[in-house]
């Protein structure tokens, strides 16, 4: 896509009249500062959530309990998990959103600049209300991250805690997604029609649909949780004829789509970057839209495959397994659309590439190990195990989270204005791949061994691979301060970024000056 800029004069003409220091921050509408305040937050949130991660890895080192006692281990993994999905990996991605829809629309903002502020200043409250539980009486809610009945009707103050911070961080959410598709459904460059938009932002028009349709079927589920807590009600309650597995469906209507969510832009950002450094135009871009399009419509109908040990009937998991099953098909076509794109390309290795690249290989096998879950005989003796644990962090570690710094890497020096520090962009990839793969391939072998999830101790025939995986899991944790000096040190200066950073990028934000001016686009582009 070539782009003709009319005008690139009128970029900085306002730059001047932006409030400094916090009042920038606290009031800021510029979507490149919401963007900013979205990306440091989820960052922070990480590291928050990793601390509680090597807390339970800490404990599981060895058989026996060290350190933590079991009540407060299924805290740990249950804030680990709520912080991690809610705080983490969502808020990351609509930071990307932020930043670059409007850059690659060729839109001078985002559509309602005030809700934007308020949709991110609701969750570092949402975050301390999450976080505080902890210190609440009784502690932390301790239900698992999908708070399942009869354990969510029975826990303390920290369960109504965690509630309400789903609330507000759900609300963002539903903000966030309308914001985003009136962006981009109305206020693209002319001559960018539909089937020209970057598959970024393709990827989060379609996250967006997703979010409003499932964000109130978590907010109805926890809502009625709350009824059964405080209001007398017995929708999941058996005492009073109520069923926790209607919590279940319901928990899961929203929970598989939701599993989309958090991978879909990931896709966008990997089919932004492979044909950059390939040096190639992306195969099969408008299969590539009906694939992301399939995936959303498939992912409603196969919640409860989550599900298949709660006496479902045979015709019910057929049909889940079946539907399950269908879903690879769209996933399988984008990444042969990814292999093919660099089929023969010219490929060099710079640390966008590098997670790009790891990104595909470490999903696939996240998504072959979901298909064998998929198979209803085969999920009933692996349901609950380390087989399911190492499954997901597969596709939402090495999915959503090394795409997410794949997407870094590759807009950071349109961001700051400097290259980063190839060298430690490459010790960070390597860092990470390797000790990943270190900390959660042994848990397929647990997982086959039997050993279920969410326990605090086990005997002894599991030891080895958990020393492995305890090991492994601290170096994952470290390696992410690499990430963290990397891009300190990106923001503090280096080498100066050219307008298009990489020599083949195409798209509009290589078109403007890196670092990308407050204003851009007061005048749209063209689009050719």
């Amino acid at each position: 896509m070539s782009a003709v800029l009319d005008h690139h004069a009128g970029h900085d003409d306002h730059a001047h009249d932006h409030p400094h220091g916090w009042r920038r921050w606290l009031y800021a509408t510029n979507h490149k500062d919401i963007g900013t305040l979205y990306l440091w937050f989820s960052f922070a949130m990480l590291l928050s959530g990793g601390v509680l991660a090597l807390t339970i890895r800490a404990e599981l080192m060895q058989p026996g309990l060290q350190y933590v006692q079991p009540e407060l281990f299924n805290q740990l993994t249950t804030m680990h998990g709520l912080i991690m999905v809610f705080g983490a990996i969502m808020p990351a991605f609509v930071g990307f959103a932020n930043w670059q829809i409007p850059l690659m629309i060729g839109a001078s903002d985002m559509a309602f600049a005030r809700m934007n502020n308020f949709s991110f200043w609701l969750m570092p409250p949402a975050a301390l209300l999450l976080i505080g539980s902890f210190f609440a009486p009784g502690g932390a809610t301790a239900a698992g991250w999908t708070l399942y009945a009869p354990l969510s009707v029975q826990m303390g103050v920290g369960m109504d805690m965690a509630i309400f911070a789903i609330h507000i961080l759900g609300a963002s959410s539903i903000m966030g997604s309308i914001n985003i598709i009136t962006t981009i459904l109305n206020m693209r460059a002319p001559g960018m029609t539909l089937m020209k938009m970057p598959l970024f932002v393709w990827t989060w028009l379609i996250t967006a649909y997703l979010l409003i349709a499932v964000m109130p079927v978590l907010a109805g589920a926890i809502t009625m949780v709350l009824t059964d807590r405080h209001f007398g009600t017995s929708f999941f309650n058996a005492a009073g004829g109520g069923d926790p597995v209607m919590y279940q469906h319901i928990f899961w209507f929203f929970g598989h789509p939701e599993v989309y969510i958090m991978i879909l832009p990931a896709f966008g950002i990997v089919s932004e970057i492979i044909p950059t450094f390939a040096r190639k135009r992306l195969f099969g871009y408008s299969s590539m839209v009906y694939a992301t399009a399939s995936i959303a419509i498939l992912s409603f109908i196969v919640w409860a495959h989550h599900m298949f040990t709660t006496g479902m009937p045979v015709t019910g998991q057929l049909f889940f397994m079946y539907a399950t099953m269908l879903i690879a098909v769209p996933t399988g076509v984008k990444i042969f659309n990814w292999v093919a794109t660099m089929w023969r390309g010219s490929m060099t290795f710079e640390t966008p590439m590098l997670f790009a690249i790891g990104f595909i290989f470490v999903f696939t096998m996240g998504g072959l190990t979901g298909i064998i879950l998929s198979v209803a005989p085969l999920d009933i003796q692996l349901h609950d195990t380390y087989y399911v644990v190492a499954h997901f962090h597969y596709v939402l570690v090495a999915g959503s989270l090394f795409a997410l710094f794949a997407g870094t890497y590759y807009w950071l020096p349109k961001w700051t204005g400097h290259m980063y520090d190839e060298s430690l962009g490459k010790l960070h990839f390597w860092a990470s791949l390797i000790t990943f793969n270190i900390t959660f391939f042994p848990m397929h072998f647990l997982g086959l061994a039997g050993m279920p999830r969410r326990y605090a101790d086990y005997p002894m025939q599991f030891a080895d691979f958990n020393l492995v995986a305890s090991i492994g899991a601290f170096g994952f944790g470290l390696s992410q301060l690499i990430f963290l000096y990397a891009i300190l040190k990106c923001i503090k200066g280096g080498p100066k970024a050219t307008d298009q950073v990489w020599e083949s990028a195409q798209g509009l934000e290589w078109t403007v000056p890196s670092p990308a001016p407050f204003h851009t686009f007061e005048t749209p582009p063209t689009v050719r």
